[in-house]
Order: C-alpha cells, then structure tokens, then sequence
C-alpha cells in the first residue's frame, strides 16, 4: 500500500498531470452549442430620389438581448412584433446593435387595437433610413421559447426578497444566447429597372364606320391606372388587390367591346406599373414623359386604383374615397363620373358610401401622395379610388392581411361598383340599370386568378391577359440613371440565423476565479505531498505499533 503511494507521488511530480482531464468537462459544458437555426427575411432597402431607406447593414454576432434588458450597441435585441412600440423602435435604431423581430403566428386574431400598433410601426420602419441590420423572422415555438427565456427578468425570479449573495448566483446561473447572422453587404444592383405595360381596347371597327367616327382612334380615352405592391418592409408581399381588380375590369369588359350592339364612344386604357407609392410612382412618370405616347391623347379621364380595398381590417369605415387635387366643376367628366359612382356604389352596398377628399400638389415636396398627382401635373384630369383617405395611411404600405375569402368579397363589390359606374358613363344609362347580371355577373372567379400576381417580369399571367384581351399592348422598362438615379435597389439574399446558447460573462468571471482556486489548491497539494505523505506513514507507523504492541496482562501470563 505504501508502495503504490510512492509511485502516485512519483506521477504527480513529474508526470502527466492527469488532473487537468477533471477541467474538459466544465469546459466543454461552458462553451457555445448551437441552440437552433432559423429562416430570417432582411430588411428592404432602396433608393428614391437620393434618399435612403430601409435596412444598410447585414452582419450581426451580439448578445442577444429581450427588449427589456438591451443598454448597449454590443446588444442584438430579439423580440416580438406586437412587443415592440414606435418609442422603442427609435431608440434600438440609435443605440442598439442590431434587431431581430419575430413575426407573429396569426395577424387575423388580433384585435383592431393591435393591428393598429403593428401598422404604424411597419409605417415608421418604411418611411426611415436604419443604420443597423435587422431581419425578421416567421413564427416558431423554438424561438418563441428564446424570447421568453431573454426575458425572464431578475423580478420575475423574485430577487428582490434574496440576499446579494442569491442575486449573485442567480446571475451566474442564468443562460444567454449569442446570435450569429453571415448576412452579406448589400452592393446597388445597376441592373435595376422597372416594367409597366399599357393596352387598349379598340372599339368595333363596324360599328365606327356606321357611326362614322373614323378608325376609334379620335374617340375621347378613359385610362384606368394600378399599381403591383412588389415589397413592403421585406422583399415579399402578399397581396395585390388593385392589380387583380384591374385584370378583372380588363377581363369584363372585353366582353362589351367585342359585340357590336355594345362598343362605346369611348376609347378604354390600362396602364400598370411596377412602380407604387414606396418608389414615388416612377412607372408613370416615365410613361408621362414618352413624347409620341398616343395611348394618352384626348383623355377624359383617369382612374387611378389605390388600396382599393383594405388588407388588414383596421378601425376604418367601410368608405371609398376620390381623392382629387383640384374639386370637380359641375357637370365636368370627374363630377358626373362621382355622382354615378356615389349612386350605384348606394344601391348595390347598403353600408358603403363614396366620399370626395380634396388635396392640393405640393410641388415642394419630391414625393408624391397619391398616383393621379402625376396626371393632374401634365393638365389630364385624374383621381384615385381608395379605401384609406389620409395619404400618409399605413393601410397603404401594409405586407399583412386578413383572410383572403374576406378580401376577395370586398374586392367583388369594389369591381362591381367600378364597372357599372364606367358603363354607365360610357354607354349613357340610368344608374338604375343593372348591366352586369346574368352571363355577365361579376365573381370570384374574375378576382382570383390575378390576386397572387407579385410583378410584371415575373408573371406571365400580366402580359398574357393583357394580349389576350387588349390591344396595341406595349412594356416598358425604367432604368435608373447612372448619374443621379430616381431609384435604386439592392443586391442582397436571405441569410441563416444562428442562436448559441451561452453563459453570461459574470459566469465567465466567475468559472476563472473558481478554476484559478482549483489549480492553485492542486499546485499547493503537489508540492507538498510528500510532506504530507511523510506525515500521514508516520501517523500511520505509531498507529500501527500501538496496535501491535501486547498488553502487560498477556506477559503476566506468560
């Protein structure tokens, strides 16, 4: 037994030491794992009139901290959607280093009071320059988790009725996480470029003969106008209502041109663009400025479509307003056109009535409010239908919506409305008059089939509906200027989110100093281990010998 003592002592003096295999495992239990890994959109950012939105950075690797608990720039901040108010908003884009935003699981079955929360911030988060990165995030259970876990504040852990000492080890026992996000820097794509397209229908050439109006080409024009809504605060969007309900106006009124009985006097338009209210309406002003464009001479009127309907139910009015920039005089083609508007949008829907808003242009201002401005600047006589009156609306920008079935039952009424108050006008009818009944009664089915379109470029289902049913159809394609660019978009992919757990640094401090203890107490202990180990046999001998020893009764005995 002794000798085996000799050999251990002789292994701790110059031998492996053998007791640094006792620390791998507390370092391998207090370095990183990989909590999880999680799809994230990044933020948009664009250019329009040498003004800078959205999001311009892209890398993070910060702590992650609860909305609650971030003081720093060296802080990501990870927090829900609905959590989040325009004052936090501001200070985390000043001070923070980075914000992650985890969408939430069903916008539907929020109440109007959060909806309106969650729009004015997407309108604030739109309409600003962001110099940190951020990035949002789909719904999940896991990350869910991380958020609560963050926090779980030192109130929540009922610190307050512990000592210093409790509150100490608390922190050191508490679990952080650190995030991790490889995005790449975003570089101006100078391939950026934006599509309209524009059609006509050309009236029975029959029939003008008969008439005798020549070739149709002379015949006053009514220009219908949309716009597709290709991004909001991310580079997706769900939902282009005014899209689908021009593609459906083109689709029933083709079956009036092409009868005999029924070609109107009146030339009919569409143009549709790329470009929308984020980008300043570019499509139509490069279309405006096209000097041998006939598809706009001898204008009537023109209808431009914004937010026909509301994709987010808000606490808003069931209202269809026309804005205009200057009010109608009686008896021009704007007022007569309001007037069958307000008449047949009152019979056909007991609960929706038509308002005139009136706003003058402000030239002084770069950006436009509304898309008829552009028309109304070049002498055509214009107005927007929307269902937001205030231009400064978030309804307008939004990337959230209801349930489709609801959207599309107000945007059949929306196309119902339009569509009687245009033939009307056109053809000289009682309001009365119900046109668009039986073979020709407007469904779903005209809606459904264009309500997913995302752009011109990328869906065929535009041009071929177009060339389908109109004709003279042209596309046309806005390229910034390489000088002073109007727009500019980015280059830029959707990168992986990666969420470490780790200890909090008083955890670090903490280990080192508990570690340094250990091998300290380990040095002191090799060194003097024969000492103690000549004094351990030596109590060991003198105990031995008074065991041994025999007793004065066993030699008297003897």
């Amino acid at each position: 037994m002794l000798n085996e003592a000799d050999n251990l002592a002789d292994i701790f003096r110059g031998g492996l030491p053998y007791f640094l295999i006792i620390t791998l495992p507390i370092l391998i239990i207090c370095s990183p794992c990989l909590a999880s890994e999680f799809e994230v959109m990044a933020m948009t950012k664009y250019d329009v009139n040498g003004e800078n939105f959205g999001s311009r950075s892209s890398v993070i690797s910060l702590e992650a901290k609860s909305l609650y608990t971030w003081n720093t720039g060296r802080h990501c901040v990870l927090a829900r959607l609905l959590d989040i108010s325009l004052n936090d908003f501001n200070r985390i884009r000043q001070k923070a280093g980075g914000l992650i935003i985890m969408l939430p699981d069903d916008v539907q079955t929020l109440s109007n009071e959060v909806k309106d929360q969650i729009l004015m911030l997407e309108q604030q988060m739109l309409t600003q320059s962001i110099p940190i990165p951020v990035y949002f995030a789909s719904f999940t259970k896991t990350l869910e988790h991380i958020i609560n876990d963050i926090t779980s504040t030192t109130i929540d852990n009922n610190t307050q009725d512990k000592t210093a000492l409790g509150q100490l080890l608390l922190s050191v026992n508490a679990n952080g996480y650190h995030i991790t996000v490889d995005g790449q820097n975003s570089a101006a794509n100078k391939n950026s470029k934006l599509a309209s397209i524009q059609g006509e229908f050309v009236p029975n050439q029959y029939a003008m003969q008969k008439e005798n109006t020549g070739d149709g080409n002379n015949l006053p024009l009514i220009l219908i106008t949309a716009n597709l809504k290709t991004f909001g605060i991310i580079n997706k969007y769900p939902l282009n209502a005014d899209s689908a309900v021009l593609m459906a106006l083109i689709e029933i009124f083709s079956k009036l041109h092409t009868t005999l009985s029924t070609t109107p006097k009146y030339r009919l338009g569409f143009f549709l663009s790329d470009s929308g209210l984020l980008l300043n309406f570019q499509g139509s002003k490069k279309w405006l400025e096209i000097d041998d464009n006939l598809a706009i001479q001898n204008v009537e009127f023109v209808l431009c479509l914004d937010t026909i309907t509301q994709s987010l139910t808000s606490n808003q009015p069931n209202v269809l307003y026309m804005h205009v920039s200057k009010p109608p005089k009686e008896k021009t083609s704007i007022s007569n056109y309001f007037k069958l508007l307000k008449s047949i949008a009152g019979r056909n829907s007991a609960n929706l009535t038509v308002e005139g808003v009136h706003k003058k242009i402000n030239l002084a201002d770069s950006k436009l409010s509304w898309e008829h401005e552009r028309f109304s600047m070049k002498r055509f006589p214009a107005f927007t239908l929307s269902s937001a009156r205030n231009p400064t609306s978030p309804l307008r920008t939004t990337m959230f919506k209801d349930k489709e079935s609801h959207i599309v039952e107000q945007l059949v009424t929306s196309v119902k409305n339009i569509a009687e108050s245009l033939a009307c006008y056109m053809y000289k009818i009682d309001p009365l008059s119900d046109i668009f009944k039986g073979h020709a009664a407007i469904t779903e089915d005209n809606i459904l089939p264009y309500l997913g379109i995302k752009a011109i470029l990328q869906n065929n289902d535009i041009k071929d509906g177009f060339e389908k049913y109109l004709k003279n159809v042209k596309v046309f394609y806005d390229k910034p200027d390489e000088r002073e660019p109007d727009f500019m978009f980015y280059n830029g992919i959707n990168p992986k989110l990666n969420i470490y757990r780790v200890k909090p640094a008083i955890f670090d401090l903490f280990l080192t100093f508990a570690i340094s203890l250990y091998l300290v107490g380990i040095y002191f202990a090799i060194q003097f281990f024969p000492k103690l180990y000549g004094l351990i046999s030596t109590s060991t001998n003198i105990s031995i010998r008074c065991f041994i020893k025999p007793s004065p009764n066993v030699l008297k005995r003897k």
